[in-house]
């Protein structure tokens, strides 16, 4: 077990739900730490650099048109094994099946308008987390106390 800092991105959909505080509100309710917030609009640049294993896929043009189309938020969230239990809490990316009590599961029906981004593995989630925050993060897991939420043998 460690301690791993993972990318979420709260797509445009669940922003214009007014969804952000109820997804920081899951995360932080299972004792996870938000290092850095930041919102901003998806450059052509930066979707086609994050999204470039799906450029080839006959419905990133539509991808990409709706994650262009408004606010996206991401979080630098850390914790003990992080993007594995945020990969848990954030549910299949089908939110029509997606299992209840999953973010997709609870605040999304679609594919595509499904809610949030999460990293697939600690090596996208290092990579993800330095292209969002490339100037780093607002505080490290120490700072955030993120220590705290777990007994001394778990860390």
């Amino acid at each position: 077990m460690s301690i791993e800092t993972t990318l979420v991105l709260v797509k445009p959909d669940a922003v214009a739900r007014g969804l952000i505080g109820e997804v920081i509100r899951r995360f932080e309710r299972r004792g996870l730490a938000v290092l850095a917030i930041k919102g901003f609009v998806f450059t052509d640049e930066l979707l086609r650099e994050h999204y470039a294993h799906l450029a080839d896929r006959p419905f990133f043009p539509r991808l990409a048109e709706y994650m262009k189309s408004d606010l996206t938020v991401a979080l630098a969230i850390a914790g003990v094994d992080a993007v594995q239990v945020v990969r848990t809490m954030v549910g299949e990316t089908n939110s029509r099946t997606a299992q209840p009590g999953t973010i997709r599961g609870d605040l999304a029906v679609s594919v595509q308008r499904n809610a949030v981004h999460a990293s697939d593995s600690p090596e996208s989630a290092l990579l993800e987390v330095a292209r969002f925050f490339p100037d780093g993060l607002s505080v490290s897991p120490d700072t955030a106390r993120v220590c705290d939420n777990y007994a001394t043998d778990e860390l």
